[in-house]
């Protein structure tokens, strides 16, 4: 089955981060030498930071429809802001909220993915 691509009804509102993830092996020693070591060919992974301060409820609910329909485990295609390609992401945490004035807001997270799937 082909990845779905995520196209967010309007974009996230300024202040994305772009944080990198390491997975590193290390041994340390008695003596207090440590041996560090990359984790496989994707050691670095990156990990996006999104809100959407000012959503109409519908907009709100398609974000969020869209996380829990891949349930976290599920890869998804997004092209984060200001980036010419997509990138394949997987998305485990979010969060809505009801602003005053019937607006929305939504945070996630999401987490670069390498897995095999298309």
């Amino acid at each position: 089955m082909a990845l779905r691509v995520f196209y967010p009804p309007i974009p996230p509102s300024p202040g994305t981060s772009d944080k990198p993830k390491l997975t590193l092996l290390k041994a340390e020693f008695g003596d207090g030498y440590t041996q560090t070591t990359r984790a496989g060919l994707n050691h670095i992974r990156r990990v996006l930071s999104l809100n959407w301060d000012r959503l109409l409820p519908d907009q709100a609910a398609f974000i969020v429809n869209f996380l829990e329909a891949h349930g976290g485990d599920t890869s998804f295609y997004y092209t984060p802001s200001d980036e010419l390609r997509a990138v394949k992401w997987t998305c485990e945490e979010w969060e809505s909220k009801k602003n005053g004035n019937d607006g929305c807001s939504v945070s996630a997270t999401f987490e670069q993915s390498f897995s095999l799937e298309t």
